[in-house]
């Protein structure tokens, strides 16, 4: 009667041991799964961009590494996104510069006002800072897959905003998720109303905004020149993003093909930065067809501009962003500027 009982348990053992073999062969045979999360429109060319990478993805694993994008918010703002990687409810995340910095703040030196003004700067900045900026968020256990930007920051407004006072008088869009920047704009005089960026067509159809600081070509896929005409032709500052893995789900990826997949996506982000430069252009041409007022100042109001921006850099400086990072994106953009 014992010898039955030890055969039937064993028989069950045997059973539960195959069954979880079983398992894993199944879990192996369906591929590694990376969930990529993104505040960016759903069909924009970014969101497009991150579907060829995961295509590239899966060829260079041979269908070992599968990636699913989620899009246009649905898994919340920048700053949820990046608690729900580090929780490993996600692999990866593409971000603009509010996101990244909070996972490091020297991204932020990169997004000082008219600091950088043109891409030629920005391209030779960020080409010889990378090493440092990726050495540091890895050191918080991300892993850069690549660097991307989204065009130039120009502020869209209901009234024509001609000086900073005029914008003093209007409310002011920032990101919920960037109090530094909050913060800033309020030591600055502006009327600065943190909110999320999937409300923010809500806000400005109920009067909660007045003006927002926003890309171009983001302002033409979501129509917003139709509820802020008027658009100043001065670029603030580079919209600098990246996609970022979590250091852990890097390290499960097949050791034999990581160099070919971050390979491909660096070259997706070198693509989409292309293109995205010229659709910037292209987009105000395209926009004031249908409306958009652009104000262009002349040199006493640029100049203007320009002394209202650099007023800040003693604040931004150590407080938004570490003051040696800050000085070494100043020094390459002097050298830069130097040499041409």
């Amino acid at each position: 009667m014992l010898m039955r009982s030890f055969r039937s348990m064993r028989f069950v053992v045997g059973v539960f041991v195959a069954i979880a073999f079983l398992s894993i062969a199944l879990e192996a045979q369906r591929g590694l799964r990376i969930r990529i999360g993104t505040l960016v429109p759903d069909g924009s060319l970014w969101d497009e961009t991150i579907h060829v990478m995961a295509q590239d993805w899966s060829r260079i694993s041979d269908g070992a590494v599968r990636v699913q994008v989620f899009a246009g918010g649905v898994l919340g703002d920048e700053i949820e996104m990046v608690r729900k990687v580090r929780q490993g409810q996600l692999q990866a995340v593409a971000l603009s510069s509010v996101g990244l910095s909070r996972i490091d703040e020297s991204v932020a030196c990169l997004q000082i006002p008219m600091l950088i003004e043109s891409y030629e700067e920005l391209d030779y900045v960020r080409d010889r800072i990378a090493p440092t900026l990726e050495a540091r968020i890895e050191a918080k256990g991300f892993k850069v897959l690549n660097w991307a930007d989204g065009g130039w920051l120009h502020v869209f407004s209901k009234s024509a905003a001609h000086t900073p006072d005029d914008l003093r008088r209007m409310k002011l869009f920032v990101s919920a998720g960037d109090p530094d920047s909050e913060n800033l704009y309020k030591e600055f005089g502006f009327n600065a109303i943190p909110l999320s960026l999937v409300d923010l067509i809500t806000s400005l159809q109920t009067g909660m905004l007045d003006a927002v600081p926003i890309v171009p070509l983001f302002a033409q896929i979501q129509e917003l020149y139709k509820l802020t005409p008027h658009m100043l032709d001065v670029k603030l500052l580079p919209l600098v993003g990246g996609t970022v893995m979590s250091a852990r789900a890097w390290n499960d990826l097949p050791a034999e093909h990581r160099e070919g997949m971050l390979e491909a996506s660096r070259r997706a982000g070198v693509q989409l930065r292309d293109e995205i430069r010229q659709m910037g252009d292209d987009s105000v041409t395209e926009m004031a067809k249908r409306g958009l007022i652009v104000n262009t100042p002349d040199a006493s109001m640029l100049s203007t501009w320009r002394s209202e921006s650099e007023r800040t850099y003693s604040s931004l400086r150590g407080d938004y962003c570490p003051g040696d990072i800050f000085d070494e994106v100043r020094r390459l953009r002097d050298e830069y500027r130097s040499a041409q």
